[in-house]
């Protein structure tokens, strides 16, 4: 039965800044009975942001199993700090690189540092194309304990079609389209450039082959965003990790944005059973 809510819990909030000085928004859910509980670090997906559907409820489980939940806007994410309710802040959206998200995961890193102290341990999440920075930071922190992916992108620049570089370089920009607002959604050259000019750091699948701590690979086998076959190139990179295929599941597990439901989505409270056994393994 998906009922967890048994325990006192507790959100607080904190801010931090990000990268080009823009503002990181981000809370910690966690039962006030137990303060010394590992961290779970959550990585929010392009045009995802930290109330994005049911990530409240996904954190309340987690903090309800004896784990301190940290989630965060990306500093980048063109979610205002004044109403953090949606992607409205399509200058800031535009501007965003991958260098800046990692920027901000590690500002996040030093911030639980900092807050819980160097032998504390982290375990990190990341959704999407958040999966990929996951990989990739946890390739070069040795802050991180375990890495669990949910529907992670294999390569930074399937988020766009490569036909449309030659036009990007030209215009300056392009536009993505936002499938639940039906928006037209810019991105500058900027977000390209960057790329290319850090292929080889960005490179998600040989960051992938440098994993060596425990990785936990979930993927829906019904995912038209990120495919399947993004998980298969992860999971081959890495013959440690394990590829964990939850049937049925789109590419967030059952959630829609707003979400109104008290209780996880069946999907999604499959996926946090799966990464809770994993964590206390």
């Amino acid at each position: 039965m998906n009922l967890f809510f048994k325990t006192m819990i507790t959100q607080s909030k904190f801010s931090l800044s990000g990268a080009d000085g823009k503002l990181i928004i981000g809370d910690i859910t966690f039962d006030d009975k137990n303060p010394n509980t590992p961290i779970v670090l959550f990585v929010h997906g392009f045009k995802g942001f930290k109330d994005w559907g049911a990530h409240n409820l996904v954190a309340r489980y987690f903090a309800s199993n004896g784990y301190r939940y940290i989630k965060f806007n990306l500093s980048h994410s063109g979610v205002p700090t004044d109403n953090p309710k949606d992607v409205t802040d399509m200058e800031t959206f535009a501007s965003n690189t991958v260098s800046k998200e990692l920027f901000d995961v590690n500002a996040v890193l030093d911030f639980i540092e900092k807050a819980y102290g160097k032998e504390k341990e982290i375990n990190l999440i990341g959704h999407s194309r958040g999966g990929g920075l996951a990989i990739i930071e946890a390739s070069n922190d040795l802050r991180i304990n375990k890495l669990i992916t949910w529907s992670a992108i294999s390569s930074f620049n399937s988020l766009w079609k490569k036909e449309q570089e030659s036009e990007w370089k030209k215009t300056g920009k392009i536009f993505v389209v936002n499938a639940r607002t039906k928006e037209q959604m810019p991105l500058n050259v900027s977000l390209l450039k960057d790329f290319e000019e850090n292929a080889e750091t960005f490179d998600i699948l040989n960051a992938s082959k440098r994993i060596n701590i425990p990785w936990l690979i979930v993927q829906g086998d019904d995912d038209v965003n990120v495919p399947f076959e993004h998980a298969q190139k992860l999971a081959d990179a890495n013959p440690n990790s394990r590829l964990v295929k939850i049937e049925g599941a789109n590419h967030v597990y059952g959630a829609t944005q707003p979400y109104e439901g008290e209780n996880l989505p069946p999907l999604l409270f499959r996926v946090c059973e799966k990464c809770l056994l994993f964590l206390r393994e």
